[in-house]
């Protein structure tokens, strides 16, 4: 068993609007997402099965029939290889959680965070 604590994770800032905090397990990664109000995550899809819950703010998730505004304790759940992207219509706080975990965070090649994002 290990404790860990968001204060002490830290903070990796990909873009003026987008920070992240990530834990990553063996098998699942759990990252504490900043976004400013305006910061847009481009469409994208991945392997992992995910799970967003809004802790503060309101995020606007868009997909092939989706376009949902979403709330603080609200949850999206992404199956693997569904497009979507994200925008912050306020300052906000998200906890993502994906299955298995994300290699393209640990090693960096997450080009769709780093660069897409205004």
């Amino acid at each position: 068993m290990k404790l860990l604590r968001w204060e002490e994770i830290p903070l990796e800032q990909l873009t003026p609007l987008l920070a992240r905090q990530v834990i990553h397990g063996a098998n699942v990664t759990v990252g504490l997402i900043h976004l400013e109000k305006g910061c847009v995550v481009p469409e994208h899809k991945h392997v992992h099965e995910q799970l967003s819950l809004v802790l503060e703010g309101r995020l606007r998730f868009l997909g092939p029939g989706i376009d949902v505004a979403v709330e603080p304790g609200g949850i999206v759940h992404l199956a693997p290889e569904e497009p979507h992207s994200v925008e912050a219509l306020e300052n906000s706080l998200v906890m993502d959680t994906f299955a298995p975990a994300r290699e393209d965070w640990r090693s960096g090649k997450d080009a769709y965070l780093r660069a897409g994002t205004r």
